[in-house]
């Protein structure tokens, strides 16, 4: 079995600059704080990083550096590197700059980098992974997929397991 990513447009109307998690949720009966324990719960148990995220941001050129890095070995190094940015520290993913660097940081050239974000090399790959995804009815992240069933959700090491076994066997 491969795994194969497929972007996702959560949120593609955010802005460059960003939303504040209150902003984003305005008008929604969304207990913020709730939710990111929950996250940070899951999170912790899986021995994995989670900051204290307080703003949303367009990460529409992250998945495109992401769909680049595909072609490359250090693929999974540079969406742990994207995740991170995000997830832990809290920063903003529209910024071509930051992308930039975290490309650097997971071994690949940084000029290539620099080029594909400024050029939008992989914008039609990233077009052609949100139709997919609206197609097949993903409405959060993270989901995961196989055949025809998938699940959605931060969910535990046993939960997935139990998914993967269940739909490969």
């Amino acid at each position: 079995m491969s795994i194969k990513w497929v972007q996702f447009p959560l949120h593609p109307e955010t802005p460059q600059k960003g939303l504040s998690l209150e902003e984003l949720f305005a008008g929604r009966d969304f207990d913020i704080p709730a939710i990111q324990g929950h996250l940070r719960e899951l999170i912790r148990l899986e021995g994995l990083p989670y900051g204290n995220r307080t703003h949303t941001y367009n990460s529409r050129l992250a998945q495109e550096l992401s769909k680049w890095g595909e072609r490359f070995p250090e693929s999974s190094l540079l969406n742990q590197k994207i995740f991170e940015a995000y997830f832990v520290d809290g920063q903003n993913l529209a910024n071509q700059n930051l992308l930039v660097k975290l490309a650097g940081e997971a071994g690949l050239s940084t000029q290539e980098a620099t080029k594909v974000l400024e050029k939008r090399v992989f914008k039609e790959a990233v077009d052609i992974d949100w139709m997919r995804s609206r197609q097949i009815g993903i409405s959060g992240v993270p989901t995961f997929v196989i055949g025809q069933y998938g699940i959605s959700g931060a969910q535990s090491y046993e939960i997935l397991e139990r998914f993967v076994i269940k739909n490969t066997f």
